[in-house]
C-alpha cells in the first residue's frame, strides 16, 4: 500500500437494524423452546451464518429491516461499525448449532441450554441494546492489541 492509497471506512449500520434482527430472533427462539424444534433452530443457525459471512445487509432480517421497516422510520441519526454485530451473529450461529444438534439428536438438555443462552443474548441486545456478542469482540480486539 503505498502512501497515497486509503483504507476504506469499516462498513456502517443503522443501530435499529440490529436491534430489530434481535427481535425477531428473539421470537424465534422463544418459539423454539415453546416447541422443541430442532429444525426452525437449524433455520436460524442458516440466518445467523448469512449475517455473520455476508454482513447484516444481506442477513435474511436486516433485508426485512431494510424493506419494509426502515422506511417506516425516521432516518437514522446513530451508526455503528458492522463488525462486533457480525461477530455476534457468529456467536449466535455457535450456539444455534448445539442447540440444534442437541434437540436433533434426543439431546433435549443440551438443546435447551444453548437456546436459553442464545436468547439470552437476543433479547438483552433486542430490549436494552446491549450487544454480548459485539462486546466479545471489543474486548478481543483490547485483548489483541496489549499482546501486540
Amino acid at each position: 500500500m503505498t502512501e497515497t492509497q486509503v483504507t476504506p471506512p469499516a462498513p456502517r449500520v443503522d443501530v435499529r437494524g440490529p436491534r430489530f434482527g434481535a427481535a425477531v430472533t428473539t421470537v424465534v427462539l422463544v418459539v423454539v423452546l415453546a416447541t422443541g424444534s430442532g429444525w426452525l433452530l437449524a433455520a436460524q443457525a442458516v440466518v445467523f451464518a448469512i449475517g455473520a459471512a455476508a454482513g447484516l445487509r444481506r442477513a435474511p432480517y436486516g433485508l426485512l429491516f431494510a424493506h419494509v421497516v426502515r422506511p417506516r422510520l425516521a432516518p437514522p441519526t446513530e451508526f455503528e461499525d458492522e463488525a462486533p454485530p457480525r461477530f455476534a451473529q457468529a456467536v449466535g450461529l455457535v450456539f444455534a448449532l448445539v442447540g440444534a444438534i442437541g434437540y436433533l439428536s434426543g439431546g433435549t438438555v443440551l438443546g435447551i441450554a444453548a437456546t436459553g443462552l442464545a436468547l439470552a443474548a437476543a433479547f438483552l441486545n433486542a430490549a436494552f441494546g446491549y450487544c454480548l456478542g459485539c462486546e466479545m469482540y471489543l474486548l478481543a480486539i483490547r485483548l489483541r492489541k496489549r499482546t501486540a
